[in-house]
Parts: C-alpha cells; sequence; structure tokens
C-alpha cells in the first residue's frame, strides 16, 4: 500500500514566546516493511535553527530553534510511504525461552525494563496466568494479550490524558491507544519479555461497519520482540489487529515519552491549545484495495495519540 501522509500540528499560545526549542518525531521511519518515498517537515513560523538527527532508538527526530516573538507555532509533515505485507510467522517458540534467551539480546534487553510510563505498582485484575500460559508460544501470546485488552478494556478519548499512569487506566478499564500499549507493554515486561512502544498512523477503511479507532490522529501500539530468528513483531491492542500494511511507522521507544511528536521547551508561552490534523490517504496506484478516506481531528491540550 502506498499512502500520502500529512500531519499537522498547531499551538496558541495565550502568551508571545520569546524562545522555544522544538524536538519534532513526524517522519515515518525507513523499515524493512516500510519505504520512505519523500517526507518533508516545515514550521510556521519558520525556525532560526534546525538540525536533523537520529535519536538513541534510531529514529529521525527534528530539532527546530526560534528566537523571536510569537504567539502560535504549528509544524507540518507531509510524506509519501509506500507500506508492505508482513507475514506472520508459521511458528514461534515459547514465551518462556524467548524471555530467557532476552537477558543476553544487547539491543532488546533495554525493553525488558520498567520506564516511566509503564510502571505499574501492581497488575491487579491481569489474567497473567491466562495470558502466560505455560509453553505457550511467544506469538500466541501476543494474539492473547491483544484480545483481552481490546476486550477488556473501552475506548473512552475523555477518559485519560498524557500523564496518566497505567494503574489508573487498569483500575479504569478505560482510555485510548497510548494507555492500551502502555499496559500492554507493562505486562509483557513483568513477564521478562521485551516490549516496544510504536508511533505512527493507521489507515481508516470500513471492516464490517465499524471504524478503526485511533485514526483520527496519531495512533499507538506494541512491539513484541519475538526471538532472533523471528525478530519484532507489531500488534495493535486498540484495534485486536496484528499490525501489517494498514499502520505507518514513525518512531519507537521505550513508552510515549521517547517519541512523542512533539516537544518543546518555551519562555513565555502562558497557557497554550493545541490542535492536531492527520490525513492519510492511499495513492491512486493503492486506492482500488481499500478506497481513499480522509481524516481530520481537532485535540484539546493534553490529549493524546489514538
Amino acid at each position: 500500500m502506498k499512502y500520502r501522509v500529512r500531519h499537522r500540528t498547531a499551538y496558541a499560545y495565550a502568551d508571545p514566546v520569546s524562545l522555544a526549542h522544538h524536538a519534532v518525531h513526524l517522519f515515518p521511519r525507513a523499515t524493512p516493511w516500510q519505504t520512505v518515498e519523500a517526507a518533508s517537515v516545515t514550521a510556521d513560523p519558520v525556525e532560526n535553527w534546525r538540525a536533523d538527527a537520529a535519536d538513541h532508538f534510531g529514529n529521525r527526530v527534528l530539532y527546530l530553534t526560534m528566537d523571536r516573538l510569537h504567539d502560535a507555532f504549528a509544524v507540518e509533515l507531509e510524506a509519501r510511504v509506500d507500506v508492505h505485507e508482513r507475514p506472520l510467522p508459521a511458528t514461534s517458540p515459547a514465551w518462556e525461552t524467548v524471555a530467557d534467551g532476552a537477558r543476553s539480546a544487547i539491543r532488546e534487553v533495554e525493553f525488558v525494563f520498567p520506564s516511566a510510563q509503564t510502571r505499574t505498582e501492581t497488575l491487579t485484575g491481569v489474567d497473567m496466568a491466562g495470558i502466560f500460559a505455560p509453553q505457550r508460544p511467544v506469538v500466541d501470546v501476543a494474539k492473547t494479550l491483544n484480545a483481552w485488552i481490546h476486550d477488556t478494556f473501552a475506548y473512552d478519548p475523555h477518559a485519560t490524558d498524557v500523564a496518566t499512569p497505567i494503574d489508573q487506566v487498569l483500575s479504569g478499564r478505560r482510555g485510548v491507544c497510548q494507555d492500551f500499549a502502555h499496559v500492554a507493554i507493562a505486562i509483557l515486561r513483568a513477564a521478562g519479555l521485551p516490549a516496544r512502544y510504536v508511533s505512527g498512523y493507521i489507515r481508516t477503511y470500513r471492516t464490517q461497519g465499524d471504524l478503526l479507532r485511533g485514526a483520527d490522529a496519531s495512533h499507538a501500539w506494541v512491539g513484541l520482540w519475538c526471538g532472533p530468528e523471528i525478530g519484532w513483531l507489531d500488534f495493535d491492542p486498540t484495534n485486536n489487529l496484528l499490525v501489517s500494511q494498514e499502520h505507518i511507522t514513525v518512531a519507537w521507544g521505550r513508552d510515549y515519552g521517547d517519541v512523542s511528536p512533539v516537544r518543546g521547551v518555551l519562555l513565555g508561552g502562558g497557557a497554550h491549545r493545541l490542535t492536531a490534523e492527520v490525513t492519510v490517504e492511499p495513492l491512486a496506484e493503492s486506492a482500488g484495495r481499500i478506497g481513499p478516506a480522509r481524516i481530520a481531528a481537532a485535540a484539546q491540550d493534553r490529549r493524546q495519540p489514538g
């Protein structure tokens, strides 16, 4: 599937900003299953200084600085992306085998440890024994956890914000894609399995009359390391899907804090209002397969992806 992606994030400030420095994770990531044909990010006002770099996880991050007065700021991505199918492995090792191997996996082991937004004091109410049945194949663990979160938690954009701890999400059983990804990651890490937070976008199309959730803004899902032979398997607990051609990957890290689309330090500004608009549409050569769609959403300040 080939897509055209547009993502615009805009801030309106109550007071003028005299100095701003932003870190932007908006560029889609080049991976074995995703080809970035073109991508550009523009800012308004135009930055005085710009640097393009890679972060610790290999994500492309853009640094922008503005040192003149402004009362609004907007940053916009335009991209063309070709997303390839990700075949599901026919077999996979037991989850215990993967957890044992993760201890000596140099690159993956950092995703075993709790992070700021995946730390939980309790997993009360989580069916750990049901999810991690003895010798269950690790891919089946992902499918079971995926379905459990989808069936147990209610999708509610008003229940949480970016600062809501996952213990509160677990007790309230409500949230959005960011929350569900954090819950899944915490559960997998508690069992010793490497799990990472993946940010991106999801296509909107109708399946049995229902729209996929999370298609009106940035989306989030989970990557699970399934051992050296398989590598990473991505799954989307918000929609109970294994990730394939409908998901566009932007970045991954330990949790949302590592890959937030726009993060900044400001001098001035005061209170502010955030709006975000996302458009994902197939290019002409792909449109016939799932049909065109255009989505746009406005988000209040402190609303999260998904």
